[in-house]
Parts: C-alpha cells; sequence; structure tokens
C-alpha cells in the first residue's frame, strides 16, 4: 500500500502519493556493515554481568554465562549498536561500536595481586596473573555461535578480535586464557598461523635485521593501530602484550623475541591486507 504525505506550505495543502519497490532493480556495490566480532570477559559473576550489560551504559549483542543450562542470550539487535568497544581502531576503522558484533562471556579475568599496583608494567604483569579459565561448555557454545555469524556476515578470520586486540593500551579481556587456537582448529573460525610459515621466519639473522619501527610496521599491517615511533615506548609494549596473549599466550612479555616475530610474520604472509 502506497503511503501518503502531507506537506503544508503556508495555507496550501499538497499530497503525494509514492510506494516502495524493493525487487525490480538490485544494486551490486554495497558490503556488510558488520565487519568485526569482539570478545571480552566481564571479570564479574553472572548475575552482576546480566545487570551491568542490561541497566548500566555499557552493552553486547550476546552474553555467554558460566551456566551450562543457560541459553546463549541476545541482549541487543544485530541491526544496532551495542555500547562494548570503547575507544577502539583495527585495520585502519576505528570506533568498532559501529562495525562489529560484541560478545561477553562471564569470566572473572584474574586474581588481583600486589603486583598489578605497577600501573607502569601493567603489561608485564600478565605474566605474573593468575586469569581463570573458561569453561568447555561456554567455549562450544562461542564457536557454533561464531560458525553461524562469519557465515551470515562473511567475516574475515582476522577480525574475530579480543577487545585487547582493539584497544590494546586500556584493556585485557578475553586474556590468555582464551582458547582462540582451538576455536581455530575445532571450529574454523578465527585466525591462526600455519606452522610452515612460523618456522620459516623463526630466523634469528631475519629477525635482527629489523628495526622498531620494521616491528611496528608488522603490527600495523596485521592490523594494530600502533604509531611508528621507532622506539619501544609503552604503547609499544601494550600491543605486543595484546599479540601475545591472543598468539602467544603461554608468554606473554610485552617484549618482542625471535618466537613472536617468527608468528606475526606468519600471520602477515597468510593473512595480507
Amino acid at each position: 500500500m502506497g503511503k501518503i504525505i502531507l506537506l503544508i506550505v503556508g495555507a496550501m495543502i499538497f499530497t503525494s502519493c509514492y510506494r516502495i519497490d524493493s525487487k525490480t532493480y538490485k544494486a551490486t556495490g554495497y558490503s556488510e556493515r558488520v565487519r568485526f566480532i569482539i570478545l571480552h570477559y566481564t571479570a564479574i559473576d553472572r548475575e552482576r554481568s546480566i545487570r551491568a550489560l542490561t541497566q548500566e551504559k555499557v552493552s553486547s549483542h550476546y552474553l555467554v554465562t558460566d551456566k551450562r543450562q543457560d541459553p546463549i542470550y541476545q541482549l541487543v539487535s544485530l541491526e544496532k549498536r551495542a555500547w562494548h568497544a570503547g575507544i577502539s581502531e583495527f585495520a585502519g576503522r576505528t570506533n568498532l561500536n559501529d562495525s562489529s558484533i560484541g560478545i561477553e562471556i562471564v569470566n572473572k579475568g584474574y586474581k588481583k595481586m600486589i603486583v598489578d599496583l605497577d600501573m607502569e608494567n601493567e603489561v608485564k604483569n600478565i605474566a605474573n596473573r593468575k586469569f581463570y579459565p573458561y569453561k568447555d561448555y561456554q567455549i562450544k557454545k562461542i564457536g557454533r555461535l561464531l560458525q553461524d555469524l562469519v557465515k551470515e556476515y562473511k567475516i574475515s578470520p582476522k577480525n574475530i578480535l579480543g577487545h585487547s586486540d582493539v584497544a590494546p593500551t586500556r584493556k585485557q579481556d578475553p586474556g590468555p586464557m582464551f582458547p582462540w587456537e582451538q576455536l581455530y582448529k575445532e571450529y574454523g573460525v578465527g585466525a591462526w598461523y600455519e606452522d610452515e610459515d612460523f618456522h620459516k621466519f623463526y630466523d634469528e639473522g631475519l629477525y635482527e635485521k629489523y628495526s622498531e619501527a620494521d616491528i611496528q610496521m608488522e603490527l600495523r599491517r596485521y592490523g594494530y593501530g600502533i604509531k611508528i615511533s621507532g622506539k619501544n615506548d609503552g604503547e609499544t609494549i601494550k600491543v605486543i602484550g595484546a599479540f601475545q596473549s591472543h598468539f602467544r599466550p603461554i608468554r606473554v612479555t610485552g617484549e618482542m623475541d625471535l618466537e613472536t616475530f617468527a608468528i606475526l610474520k606468519a600471520l602477515n604472509q597468510k593473512y595480507s591486507l
């Protein structure tokens, strides 16, 4: 049925009828709004997570609780922006609330320790923190959900990220206990490097040729928002820490080394921009 619009100009009234035809012609020049999926831990328990994500000024599209019998709760329609990423950047895009799906996972994060008071070495403290593991059934739910979302929105493997990947100077979730490798190998979602490429780039002579600026360029090439300062500054330490938390969680130091270098180069070989 057509719609009638009334236009009032001075004392005169005009009527205009129109209808929308969404079938005859279709454009080919468009893309999906959703380009990223960002995973978080809530750092609080189930009940407080639900309250925080439904009653406060933060939200996510989905919530995966730590109760086996719970469904995955959808809190925000996928057509709408959830407020989960904050100030964020990846692959040259900023303000990722505009182009992402947010998934919050009930997980307490890490136990607070005295060493955490040393904020200048915050990323290095990841190695000294005791992070809480995720439940097997949480990972199973997340794996299946990601499979469906990737298929629906044609999301690139490297665009399935942690909050720490898109906001490395501010965030550490979902932390080094989140099983990125398992999701890649068992569910076929997310990015991971090939062993053959890793061994090719595990070359001390090659690594020694790379300056601080070269390392920063490689991190930026993968997608991280990092300034090319040529210095081992605080931002660089935090970005390397975020990268290690995702791809080499067994030893997160915030310092580049040969193994981290080889993983980074292998990823850029596989997922070149």
